[in-house]
């Protein structure tokens, strides 16, 4: 597995074209990680196409949108699937909110970057139990971390292959196929959240303002994101 060698394979591709190969090349090992964006309801639409068998879970953090459960529901219902959804440790969120407090991730970078361990990273590295490649909607133009994403790239922290068949696409281009083939989405984006994650960490934003500027909105642009798709520092 050469990841130089499958971007030139798949450059210019279209997401379905990169969706196949790796459903079928992986079959059984491959897992669409969903946080219920835009980007990842497109995704949901295009494998539930493919094949509706490959596994779709999710991160219930304890702190989400009553609207992002809606969405879940919704989703199920319309392709007849059952997302997979992981929940925190429940010990280690006690003794976290024990030591830190309820809201400790307002009090500095790295006390919320510990709530996003403990909330999402520890889950998720269950949730990649016996897999080998994980499917995201990460694209290019939603933030300044996010500017040099592949759409093949080794995640190094947890071992696996991430695929980003979106890449290259555009807002526009989201809302477009949304919108032409009838795919759920949540509510808040309708009322000014184009990025949404947990309740307390995420804001609608104002017109001009970054895609990602609702999100963790008190710190510095370079530091927003939760650690599950952290790039090596070069």
């Amino acid at each position: 597995m050469n990841i130089e060698q499958l971007n030139q394979q798949f450059e210019g591709k279209s997401p379905e074209e990169i969706l196949r190969y790796f459903l079928a090349e992986y079959k059984g090992k491959i897992a669409l990680s969903s946080s219920l964006s835009i980007e990842d309801q497109v995704l949901t639409d295009l494998v539930a196409k493919i094949d509706k068998e490959t596994r779709i879970f999710t991160l219930d953090t304890g702190r989400l949108f009553p609207e992002t459960y809606t969405l879940i529901d919704s989703t199920n219902k319309k392709y007849g699937i059952a997302i997979e959804v992981f929940f925190p440790d429940h010990q280690k969120v006690e003794e976290m909110v024990k030591t830190n407090g309820i809201n400790l991730f307002y009090d500095s970078v790295e006390k919320r970057k510990q709530c996003c361990q403990v909330r999402k990273l520890e889950p998720l590295k269950r949730a990649f139990e016996g897999l080998e490649v994980w499917i995201c909607g990460l694209r290019q133009e939603q933030s300044i971390t996010r500017m040099n994403i592949k759409a093949v790239e080794w995640d190094e922290a947890n071992g696996i292959i991430k695929i980003n068949p979106l890449v290259k696409w555009l807002e526009t281009d989201v809302w477009d196929y949304i919108k032409a083939n009838e795919v759920p989405y949540n509510e808040l984006h309708d009322k000014g959240f184009p990025s949404i994650g947990c309740q307390p960490c995420t804001r609608a934003i104002q017109p001009g303002e970054d895609l990602r500027a609702g999100r963790w909105w008190w710190e510095e642009p370079e530091h927003k994101e939760c650690g599950l798709h952290n790039r090596p520092k070069k």
